[in-house]
């Protein structure tokens, strides 16, 4: 795809997690376009393994990285902390400000919007990533993000959702978006594409992603502990990733007695990661569209992981296999399975890559927002088929969703 080039700034909060790995793959993907990006995080957050990621990424930025002290929860400390980021992205220039999660995508929008005022055209552009859509509408922290969500939907120009399950969430808890919506899945590179093999002495199950209960981690911990009490030993366990949790899940460990069972590693590169077991397990209690079932199909590695979120938008018609979230019985079933009915896990891991992988593509994610920016500041690109990655095809499924989303 041609497109002009243009000034492109990404704000978020945290830079960790999914979340950051779609904007570090969606900004190096603008810069290789010609594009001059920029990126603005918090830095008071992210480990050594994340600092190493935005420092990778540092270099292919033409408007550099800037990090400022943010809060996660609402604070007076944000007004002093806008300030100071409108100064930067005034100076900045530019033509988009993509902002990403709910504080990402609060700031972008009220800079942009008062850059507006100020005489500069730019275009403010919002990706949920879950966020403020995983909180309950019933409750009172739901009603008041979901509040702000509303208010600030006055103030935005166009709309990204990683899943149609995320548009239908914003829908029913925000309201029908007012500004140009689009949704785009979340892609891997073509080198994703190919199987990880684990070694002799791989273990039993990975559990990868962050230390949080949204994630989790708890109900791996206690399936083990189940299988443990129901057979008189525990299988072999990996624990892989950092959070603000991981204190009180060690904690949970030793009370189970299950310290030579598990091993905690801290953060990983995913597929490194898929090299120490057999099976993965992402138990979430909430999703928007995860990576790490994206890598893990890709790898072609047995799965088991919950209904939730855009999940079953990457299992397609074997959405089946997935498991009710946050119910420990039935993901202790699902693991049990798993240890005895190896062919089975490594045959369905095949059909899954075959079938599904082949929809998420860095290309394709970073062409379609590209031209939704070009849509929104008044440029006319010149369409082309997007890049994929050799032998890769869009599914049948992709291209329903992808049709239905640019009419959206």
């Amino acid at each position: 795809m041609t497109t002009t080039p243009m000034r492109i700034v990404h704000c978020v909060r945290s830079p960790i997690g999914g979340i950051f790995r779609h904007i570090r793959d969606l900004a190096a993907a603008q810069a290789a376009d010609g594009h001059q990006v920029g990126l603005i995080c918090d830095s008071s957050t992210g480990s050594t393994f994340d600092n190493l990621q935005i420092e990778d990424l540092r270099p292919k930025l033409a408007l550099g990285v800037a990090r400022f002290p943010m809060q996660r929860q609402l604070t007076f400390k944000d007004l002093s902390a806008t300030l100071s980021l409108y100064r930067h992205v005034r100076d900045l220039k530019p033509d988009i400000l993509h902002g990403h999660g709910a504080k990402g995508g609060a700031y972008a929008r009220l800079i942009g919007s008062a850059l507006r005022l100020s005489g500069q055209k730019v275009e403010r552009v919002y990706c949920p990533h879950g966020g403020s859509l995983h909180y309950d509408p019933h409750r009172f922290e739901g009603r008041i993000y979901h509040s702000l969500e509303r208010l600030l939907g006055r103030l935005t120009d166009g709309l990204v959702f990683v899943s149609d399950y995320e548009a239908s969430a914003y829908e029913s808890k925000v309201g029908r978006p007012r500004a140009q919506s689009r949704i785009v899945y979340n892609g891997l590179t073509a080198d994703e594409f190919q199987p990880v093999e684990t070694g002799a002495d791989a273990a039993d199950f990975l559990y990868i992603g962050m230390l949080r209960d949204l994630k989790g981690p708890d109900l791996f911990i206690e399936a083990l502990y189940n299988i443990r009490l129901k057979t008189g030993s525990a299988p072999r366990a990996h624990i892989v990733g950092e959070g603000p949790d991981e204190a009180r899940y060690r904690t949970m460990v030793a009370r189970f007695g299950l310290e030579k069972a598990i091993t905690f590693h801290g953060a990983l590169p995913a597929r490194e990661a898929f090299k120490l077991a057999r099976n993965v397990v992402v138990p979430s209690r909430a999703e928007a569209m995860p990576y790490i079932i994206l890598e893990t199909v890709a790898a072609e590695r047995p799965l088991i992981a919950t209904r939730v979120g855009g999940i079953p938008e990457i299992f397609g018609r074997y959405a089946h296999r997935l498991i009710e979230p946050g119910h420990i019985g039935k993901l202790t079933v699902a693991m049990e399975r798993a240890l005895a009915e190896t062919d089975r896990m490594e045959a369905e891991a095949r059909e899954l890559r075959g079938c599904l992988a082949e929809t998420f593509s860095t290309d394709l994610m970073k062409d379609r927002i590209t031209t939704l920016y070009q849509e929104l500041h008044g440029l006319v690109p010149t369409e082309e088929t997007p890049a994929l990655p050799d032998g890769v095809t869009v599914a049948p499924r992709a291209q329903a969703v992808l049709a239905r989303s640019s009419n959206r």
